[in-house]
């Protein structure tokens, strides 16, 4: 097989596309002009696939060329960065959850809604959802929350925050990529992501967060600093429970020591929480029992087996593929990480766009394709559609993709093996 290339320039035109589509999300409203919206992240999706193609060959161009890609996938987020988040409102709870810590309250005991602590409002946390709740977030991400407040109790100040973390995930990536001897363009597989920009910049998601903790863990564990793999995990389980499933990745690869000292992080992260012993998980437990939001696999299980108790099949299923991944791949690759998070959010009873951002920062292999269809296909979520098309639209692809590489994957075995007897015959 030979060795295929294309130039820099061509991967350049395509991130040009993405950021024009980019732009045209910032400064035209969903809400006002949705086809405009529609357009953008159907065509910025489009553009972001054809470019994951592409880094399939190897890159004719300077590192300047990587760099003045890498600046203008930075550039295009400037204007989101700046704009009020449009997509989700979970940034002002961000700001709320902040601010009432600095003023001496819990977040997991204090109802936004609550009539005797409307003084403690300001006018960007009256926006947050579900004020009826007590946070659902973890100790990590509480502390995040209270460090961005101290500086400043806004959500502009959080997405940037969100957007250093942004920076921060990506500058490792190269590192990664660069010490395990791969393409350093790879790295526009997670820079030139929509879904990334969208809910970073635009959304301030603190899933960015956790996926930043998590590559940190992986790249760690390549260089055998466990210490640091372990800590960064249980910062990433600190910062939402997802990635808990992928502890297999860890078992035995970390020491004991290593363990010890990245549990006794998560204790000393919750401690100030602790009321009367009891661990504090506010509305976690409401989230998991009602929450239904596009999940069809998980909401055709619960139609035939209607039981709480299923909430469990996402974990068992993401540690079973974790087992499964830590035998097939080395601790390097990143389908080691990323197929058993995508497998515990497909069972997930919630898929929200945001949840796909832990997946974004493995998809540096082509056999990562359908994932990363995955990650851009989610946007239609925010599209004017019935659910049923806004389904079709999302996981169809994904589908359809897997499918194929799956029968291109049978054929290559089938082939080695009929070849002897067309020869003998």
């Amino acid at each position: 097989m030979k060795n295929e290339s294309v130039t820099a320039a061509a991967v350049l035109g395509w991130g040009i596309v993405i950021a024009g589509c980019m732009l045209g999300i910032s400064f035209f409203d969903r809400t006002t002009y949705p086809l405009v919206f529609v357009a953008c992240t159907a065509l910025a999706g489009i553009a972001y696939i054809r470019t994951f193609w592409l880094l399939r060959r190897s890159i004719r161009g300077s590192n300047w060329m990587l760099v003045l890609c890498l600046a203008l996938a930075a550039a295009w987020r400037v204007p989101l960065l700046f704009q009020p988040p449009t997509l989700s409102t979970d940034v002002y709870r961000y700001v709320w959850d902040g601010r009432i810590q600095r003023l001496g309250y819990s977040p997991y005991v204090v109802v936004p809604s609550d009539n005797k602590y409307r003084q403690l409002h300001t006018t960007e946390t009256l926006l947050m959802n579900h004020r009826g709740e007590p946070t659902p977030y973890p100790a990590a991400a509480e502390l995040f929350f209270r460090v961005v407040a101290t500086v400043n109790e806004s959500a502009r100040a959080m997405k940037s925050a969100i957007f250093l973390g942004d920076v921060a995930l990506a500058a490792i990536l190269l590192s990664w990529l660069a010490a395990s001897d791969r393409n350093l363009w790879w790295v526009l597989a997670y820079a030139w992501n929509p879904l990334v920009t969208i809910e970073g910049a635009g959304n301030g998601h603190v899933d960015l967060l956790g996926a930043l903790c998590l590559v940190v863990t992986a790249a760690s564990l390549v260089r055998g600093r466990c210490t640091l793999a372990g800590v960064s995990f249980v910062l990433a389980v600190g910062v939402k429970f997802l990635p808990v499933t992928l502890v297999p990745l860890l078992w035995r690869r970390a020491r004991l020591r290593d363990a010890a000292v990245g549990v006794g992080v998560l204790v000393a992260l919750y401690i100030p929480f602790l009321r009367q012993g009891r661990l504090p998980l506010g509305s976690l437990g409401d989230y998991l029992a009602k929450w239904r939001v596009n999940a069809p696999v998980y909401s055709v299980l619960e139609w035939v087996f209607p039981s709480p108790r299923l909430v469990v099949v996402p974990l068992v299923l993401g540690l079973v593929v974790a087992l499964w991944a830590r035998r097939q791949f080395p601790i390097d690759s990143p389908e080691a990480w990323a197929w058993p998070a995508a497998a515990t959010l497909l069972f997930a009873p919630t898929i929200y766009p945001w949840y796909l951002l832990w997946v974004s920062p493995f998809l540096f292999l082509p056999r990562t394709l359908p994932l990363a269809i995955w990650t851009v296909s989610s946007l239609a979520f925010y599209w004017p559609l019935p659910v049923w098309a806004t389904m079709v639209v999302e996981y169809g692809p994904v589908v359809g993709v897997a499918g194929w590489m799956l029968a291109q994957s049978a054929r290559v075995p089938r082939a080695a093996t009929e070849a002897p007897e067309s020869i003998s015959g």
